[in-house]
């Protein structure tokens, strides 16, 4: 059976100070959580939070990576680089990277790649926009997205793999995918993913990622393919992050 898993993507936020006060008060609030939980912050804060979160609960991740291992490329960032820093996850294909850095979903999937040989865990993002939505093509879209990485990867490496499904359309919108609907996407990640086998469809976490919040988290994450959320702005206040990790149980 699939833990549950909640990870919270702090996006381009955050400062020393503030970083210290909302770590606290998460690891403060995790006593009797049952998922595992883990906060991908900007790189410059990855040594802040690794000293601040050393034995505790909550784990590190990234928000992005280079799929190239070292050399000429300025401003990029290589997983081995990550990994120096107790990273456990890293975020690959956010939609924000593919609208605005033009990331192509074979781009995504090396960079998937890189993040397994580095020996963390790529979150691999997912999901459609509103346009593709109303224009009834949403599993297509997800279907290619992630098809990519699955081509990409060996069998044995995709059971290591987390994907999220954010709808663009629910993101920072204040709109969300009813759960029915969340779920009927999950499903079919879910039956791409056992086209690869039944052990990758079996352990292969899928995370919801449009706008989950403390009051509308326990019900999204009862369904029966969601098996956690991946958190935007509730992931900028303890009391909401912390909301959201109990609710999954």
């Amino acid at each position: 059976m699939r833990s549950k898993l909640v990870v919270g993507n702090w996006k381009m936020n955050g400062s020393r100070a503030a970083n210290a006060e909302l770590l606290s008060g998460i690891v403060a609030g995790l006593d009797g959580a049952e998922a595992a939980c883990a906060v991908c912050v900007p790189c410059p804060y990855l040594h802040q939070s690794q000293e601040l979160l050393a034995g505790s609960k909550l784990a590190i991740g990234a928000q992005d990576v280079s799929a190239e291992q070292c050399g000429a490329f300025t401003g990029e960032v290589a997983a081995s680089m990550l990994r120096e820093f107790d990273c456990q996850y890293v975020i690959v294909g956010h939609s924000e990277r593919r609208a605005y850095h033009l990331e192509t979903s074979e781009q995504v999937a090396c960079k998937a790649e890189a993040v397994l040989r580095a020996g963390m865990t790529p979150i691999v993002c997912v999901g459609e926009t509103l346009e593709q939505r109303d224009a009834g093509q949403t599993n297509a879209v997800v279907s290619e997205q992630l098809g990519a990485v699955l081509k990409l990867l060996t069998t044995a490496d995709i059971q290591d793999i987390v994907v999220a499904y954010e709808p663009v359309w629910a993101i920072g919108t204040g709109k969300t995918a009813t759960p029915e609907m969340a779920q009927e996407v999950h499903a079919a990640l879910r039956a791409q993913l056992r086209t690869r086998g039944d052990a990758a469809a079996d352990r292969v976490p899928l995370l919801y990622g449009g706008s989950m919040k403390p009051d509308n988290a326990r019900e999204l994450m009862a369904q029966p393919d969601i098996d956690g959320g991946l958190i935007g702005g509730a992931a900028l206040k303890a009391a909401d992050f912390l909301a959201i990790i109990h609710a999954a149980k």
